[in-house]
């Protein structure tokens, strides 16, 4: 069953790769602009704050729960990251802190699904409400604006002809490849993701676990909102609204399950520069920009589908609800 589910899963990676190629080739017959060089860099550019988000979706997703706070995360810890930046702070240390901020509301977030035993849904879409409120409290409504050069050059520099933000989401997906694929705490997301009480009994730490992985999220999505901020060089309360969906998007694209237990995140990378290509497909083909959310619709609701019409009745009613069977492993290496 576990090579099953395997075998799934690369073959969902392979599809989702073939598409991504198949609609660059489509795209590069109906626009000889799509396969520049400066329009791909831009694309990639564009994809790189939901790839942020994404990455630390996808271990939210793949504990069960979800974190809809994101991109309000995203909004006050900008708006807080430049507010530092004009105090006589140095950068380093205004990063820092907006990294620090956005570690905090993820363990937040964390604590009140575990101590509150709140649905992930509700505790988070709270948290999405109170850090924008902030955002908007702190900036008085109006952009931060004025941001010292040496914190621009996050999004404007370049290393080896290749832009900062890119070498940035680089760094996190190997990183957070490493942490699922190599580490105790990797394995120990996807238990809880599989069978929460099952992973309880063979000792894995639930609560830590799940605390993580929003704290992971909510740095990632300061992470997120400082290159953003560095972009457009100023930081705007209502930066980031509905940002979270986008990333929820590129989570399940690229093969995560909603239900927990899979995904990896070279598929939510592919989901989240499949969802830059529409976006700047739209752009360059003089499209009506609405027609870009009903497509991306069609793409989430396809991805579901095709998740779904792979998923074994056995992992997913039994396992995931009963437990393993005796002497059976669960995704995380335990047994039962």
């Amino acid at each position: 069953m576990k090579s099953s589910f395997k075998n799934h899963r690369q073959g969902h990676h392979f599809g989702l790769l073939c598409a991504v190629l198949f609609l660059a080739a489509l795209l590069s017959l109906l626009s000889p602009q799509f396969l520049t060089t400066r329009n791909i860099l831009n694309l990639l550019l564009q994809s790189s704050v939901n790839a942020l988000l994404a990455a630390g979706m996808t271990l939210v997703i793949i504990t069960g729960g979800i974190d809809l706070s994101v991109g309000s995360i995203l909004g006050l810890t900008a708006v807080v990251t430049a507010r530092i930046l004009q105090s006589p702070i140095p950068v380093p240390g205004a990063i820092l802190g907006g990294l620090a901020l956005g570690a905090g509301l993820g363990i937040a977030n964390g604590l009140v699904v575990i101590k509150g035993k709140i649905p992930p849904f509700i505790a988070t879409l709270g948290m999405m409400t109170l850090s924008r409120g902030l955002a908007l409290s702190l900036s008085g409504g109006r952009p931060v604006t004025g941001l010292p050069r040496e914190f621009l050059l996050l999004a404007s520099s370049s290393v080896l002809g290749i832009p900062t933000p890119l070498w940035i989401v680089a760094a996190v997906y190997l990183a957070g490849t490493f942490l699922l694929a190599r580490t105790n705490l990797g394995r120990y997301i996807y238990a809880v993701g599989n069978n929460m009480k099952a992973s309880r009994y063979a000792g894995c730490p639930v609560p830590t676990t799940i605390i993580t992985a929003y704290t992971l999220s909510g740095m990632l999505a300061a992470l997120a909102g400082m290159v953003l901020v560095a972009r457009l060089d100023s930081a705007q309360p209502v930066m980031g609204a509905g940002y979270e969906l986008n990333a929820i998007a590129a989570v399940v694209v690229g093969g995560a399950a909603l239900s927990g237990g899979a995904g990896n995140l070279g598929g939510t990378l592919l989901g989240a520069i499949m969802m830059a290509m529409i976006t700047n497909a739209i752009n360059i083909l003089n499209i009506s920009p609405f027609y870009a959310q009903i497509l991306q619709g069609v793409l989430i609701l396809a991805a579901l589908f095709v998740h779904s019409a792979g998923k074994s009745p056995s992992r997913s009613c039994i396992t995931r609800h009963y437990g393993p069977g005796r002497g059976q492993k669960f995704q995380g290496g335990e047994e039962v």
